[in-house]
């Protein structure tokens, strides 16, 4: 029981992760792979605008709505339709302008804020999420592959992404063509745990077929 108080605490703390049988230091699981979210906020901009407003079409006032955390999601609230919505993210930045669209309730989710990706995430962040209950999911990938499916540079992360993944009756990921054939290290989801694929090109073939076969639907906003 002390062992176990000890290791919620540092996980608490940010200094390690829980893993079976243990915990591993956070200093052994770097993030790797990614740009800082201020640099893809400037990054393929025209491209991440067409997919916020194609995101927009499937929001759903009434529903408990998750909005991941990046420079995509970003663009959504310029495109959120006159309604209550309830969302749910771990972006900050997000939250803060999801606030000035009208009359949408906003929860952010608690935790540690990482300081590259300005995202929430950690114990406090899983725990959080735990208890809320996801109608629909809105989850980017820092890179999407036939192979890999979606994957980031995090393992809290993706720990977190994998969690609304499983909860959301219906989920939403949102590709920009610059992460299309990248493969981060750790996979949050494959296509066959996908709803609706939204882009700005056109995928590879096999990633395409692959959606299909699973009854995804592929949307490219070009």
């Amino acid at each position: 029981m002390t062992l176990r108080r000890d290791i919620e605490a540092l996980e608490a703390a940010g200094e390690v992760i829980r893993v079976r049988g243990g915990a591993r230091s956070v200093k052994f699981i770097p993030r790797t792979g990614v740009d800082s979210i201020t640099k893809r906020e400037g990054e393929n901009v025209e491209g991440k605008r067409r997919i916020a407003e194609c995101a927009a079409r499937y929001l759903e006032a009434g529903r408990s709505i998750f909005l991941d955390s990046g420079s995509t999601l970003r663009q959504l609230p310029a495109f959120v339709p006159e309604g209550r919505f309830s969302f749910t993210t771990t972006d900050p930045k997000l939250a803060v302008d999801l606030l000035m669209t009208g009359t949408s309730v906003v929860n952010m989710v608690g935790g540690r804020l990482e300081r590259d990706n300005q995202t929430v995430t950690g114990l406090q962040a899983t725990r959080f999420l735990n208890d809320v209950n996801v109608d629909i999911a809105f989850l980017t990938p820092a890179g999407v592959s036939h192979e890999n499916g979606f994957t980031v540079g995090s393992f809290n992360e993706c720990e977190l992404k994998r969690i609304v993944a499983e909860k959301a009756r219906r989920v939403i990921v949102l590709v920009d063509s610059s992460k299309i054939g990248k493969s981060l290290p750790y996979t949050f989801c494959g296509v066959e745990n996908v709803d609706v694929l939204i882009t700005d090109a056109p995928l590879p073939p096999e990633l395409e077929r692959a959606a299909y076969a699973v009854g995804a639907a592929v949307v490219v906003c070009e």
